[in-house]
């Protein structure tokens, strides 16, 4: 297959997207879940006018009097009185102000004359009262379907009576590294071998996208144990990442090992530099991505391709946070023909600079960077200066 833009191979991608579908669970249990449902207040918020202070409920009109408390209010309990004239109740904060009064005078703004009686020595009258409603209305929705809920959501929801949620199913995501040269990162590296990076990197980052990752080892060069593995996965799983055998070597066989499982192949090779040999296919079980071996070309295209799709399968309405910063430096390339991601950290408040980078196995250039600039096809300098988009990761 031809090279293909790499605004294409996202529409490819996006357009493959499907539903997991939606599962009921306890609110405690639902942080980083995807919302499935609007949640809506099942009653006013305060759900009574509710003193803002602590201090005497009382007329407005009547503040010149001395005036006579007729009873305590603490915060849970119901008034039992209603306010007549030239009288006040002691209130607490948090409590339901009583029938026949307009507002809450602070306790420092007045004074007990005699027992019983209470004049107020204030400038400014305030109400200091949190009206019946004025934060929410019984009906009005408080969180919209498509959002990740976090800790502050929690708290959204048991003010609702919300204890249980309507969420997207997570989807199952097999991570399969392919090499004979890898060893898992307990293992110390002998001779040629490297340890296995890109697995639990992509297993890092599917957690972080609102999915559920299964690790299926390490694969050696062999088409036939591939193969194996590989149909079994897709059996298992709403998607396959499987990393390395993606290039053009002769132990490069992934493509032909998934065409073999059954996936028809949409793209094999995207003009991004760096990912460039980046696979995506479909199964009628699954959707399935050959990522490039190595690590910064694999989180990358994470990052711009399979964490979009993700955020569409379980209805995330996810935008990567983006900031317009100043160029620190000349930054230039002789390459053109593809676009260019280039790892940047951020340097004080506005400017940014491009981290030393010798490539796409240098993951530890990622630790330093903040967030990815894109360099369109074609151009070759960025300027010291100019305004560019800083995408975060």
């Amino acid at each position: 297959m031809e090279m293909i833009p790499f605004d294409k191979a996202l529409e490819t991608v996006m357009k493959s997207v499907f539903s997991t579908g939606t599962e009921t669970i306890s609110f405690t249990r639902s942080i980083n879940r995807i919302l499935a449902e609007n949640i809506t207040s099942d009653i006013d918020m305060p759900s009574f006018n509710k003193a803002s202070v602590d201090g005497f409920a009382c007329r407005k009109s009547e503040l010149g009097n001395e005036l006579e408390i007729i009873e305590t209010i603490p915060a849970g309990k119901i008034p039992e009185k209603i306010i007549g004239a030239n009288q006040c109740s002691r209130i607490m904060t948090g409590a339901m102000v009583p029938e026949g009064a307009d507002c809450v005078v602070m306790v420092e703004d007045t004074e007990i004359v005699t027992s019983g009686l209470m004049s107020f020595k204030g400038f400014l009258i305030k109400e200091n009262i949190a009206a019946r409603g004025e934060d929410v209305k019984k009906g009005d929705v408080l969180l919209k379907s498509g959002r990740m809920i976090n800790p502050k959501d929690i708290a959204v929801l048991a003010s609702a009576g919300k204890t249980s949620v309507t969420v997207s199913k997570m989807p199952s995501v097999a991570v399969i590294s392919t090499g004979s040269e890898l060893v898992e990162p307990s293992e110390v590296p002998g001779g040629s071998q490297i340890r296995n990076i890109n697995a639990y990197q992509l297993l890092a980052q599917v957690e972080k996208a609102g999915a559920t990752g299964k690790y299926y080892g390490i694969v050696k060069d062999d088409e036939e144990q591939t193969f194996r593995i590989v149909e079994r996965a897709i059996g298992e799983n709403d998607l396959l990442l499987i990393t390395g055998g993606v290039s053009m070597g002769d132990f490069d066989f992934v493509p032909a090992v998934l065409e073999k499982a059954g996936v028809r192949l949409l793209f094999t090779r995207v003009a991004v530099q760096p990912g460039k040999p980046t696979t995506f296919g479909i199964h009628k079980n699954a959707i399935v991505f050959g990522l490039p071996g190595n690590p910064v070309s694999s989180f990358m295209m994470f990052e711009f391709l399979v964490r979009p799709l993700i955020a569409g399968m379980t209805g995330y309405e996810w935008q990567p946070v983006v900031t317009r910063l100043r160029m620190n430096e000349e930054y230039t390339r002789k390459q053109t023909d593809r676009i260019a991601l280039i790892p940047v950290k951020i340097m004080g408040e506005f400017d940014v600079s491009p981290v030393e980078f010798h490539g796409s196995a240098h993951i530890t250039a990622l630790s330093d960077a903040d967030g990815i600039i894109t360099m369109p096809v074609g151009t070759s300098t960025i300027e010291k200066g100019k305004i560019v988009s800083v995408r975060q990761i």
